[in-house]
């Protein structure tokens, strides 16, 4: 896969009127083999089908091995490129033959009707890419605490985002399609950016944003009907879990403003910060005055602390993006 920089100016935009899907899985765990192969049935349940189902598996020879001994018709690749999700939907990418690459995580399973709601978006040449709602698919209920406004802690769609046909900065590559022809000559998620082990930045931001740069009239569509769902295992229910990845996208927004600029990097956030989070604290204020119960007061703290807890991971990455830039 070249690199961002030296790739060439792009061509002409076909419209595609039956586009063929290549659904790239990353995957990197023996613990999700469950998720995986939901996740798999899920897509083989697809009308119309997808053309082809990749599981590009990062730094896991067992895990590689059990999906060609067990899953015989999906295509099963090793991640050769940099370590973590961003390489492995790369390696996984470059073996795809369709269209249009989808993207999902190894822990989502997608609801009927995905694909059909996606397919016929890219007969629109100014479409780079599409995706839909990620709804949580908890393993025990919702936390009474837990803000809706903050699901993206736990990687899916929050409270604010659009709930209709819409265009936006970025997708989730939980939840994600592109064209082909442009990923690659976007070159793909970037080198040594991305969730490796505890570092957690936003690649699929990233990459939506250079798109964005580069083919300013070109357009990432959100479809509501194009929903999946992702597991929320119990240990991500707890609010220390909540606080260390409030944390980390702090530090992970800091890293992209450095790539990007601090204006594409934040414009969404910005406008998620002033409007979406004090509507989310003065309602839970008014349901406890109204229903006179405490757990609305405990979402409204959450709210607060989590933004805390992010702005303080921003300011201090942007001080260690700078020290390392000097």
């Amino acid at each position: 896969m070249p690199d961002p920089a030296a790739v060439l100016t792009a061509g002409p935009v076909p419209a595609y009127r039956d586009p063929r899907f290549s659904v790239v899985i990353a995957a990197y765990t023996l613990d999700r083999w469950d998720d995986l192969q939901r996740a798999v049935a899920s897509l083989r349940a697809q009308e119309p089908a997808p053309h082809e189902i990749i599981v590009a598996v990062d730094g896991n020879p067992e895990l590689l091995e059990r999906v060609r001994a067990t899953l015989p018709d999906v295509i099963a690749v090793e991640n050769d490129r940099h370590a973590g999700a961003g390489g492995a939907r790369n390696a996984g990418s470059a073996v795809a033959t369709g269209e249009v690459l989808a993207f999902i995580d190894d822990d989502v399973h997608v609801a009927p009707g995905w694909l059909a709601a996606l397919h016929e978006l890219f007969a629109d040449p100014t479409v780079l890419g599409a995706g839909g709602p990620i709804r949580p698919d908890w393993a025990t209920a919702r936390p009474a605490w837990f803000p809706p406004e903050f699901d993206w802690v736990v990687g899916c769609t929050f409270r604010g985002s659009p709930q209709e046909a819409a265009t936006v900065r970025n997708l989730i590559a939980a939840n994600m399609t592109m064209r082909r022809d442009r990923f690659e000559q976007l070159g793909g998620f970037r080198t040594g950016f991305g969730k490796v082990g505890t570092r957690s930045a936003p690649e699929e931001t990233d990459l939506c944003i250079r798109a964005g740069q580069r083919w300013p009239d070109a357009q990432w569509r959100f479809e509501p009907t194009a929903a999946v769902w992702h597991a929320v295992p119990a240990g991500r229910t707890e609010p220390r879990y909540f606080l260390r990845r409030c944390w980390l996208e702090g530090t992970g927004k800091a890293a992209l403003a450095a790539h990007v600029g601090s204006d594409a990097g934040t414009s969404t956030e910005r406008d998620y910060v002033a409007r979406t989070l004090p509507s989310g604290v003065l309602g839970g204020v008014g349901e406890a005055l109204r229903t006179r119960t405490v757990a609305p007061l405990g979402r409204s703290a959450m709210i607060v602390l989590g933004l805390a807890f992010t702005v303080a991971g921003y300011v201090i990455g942007t001080a260690q993006e700078r020290w390392a830039a000097r």
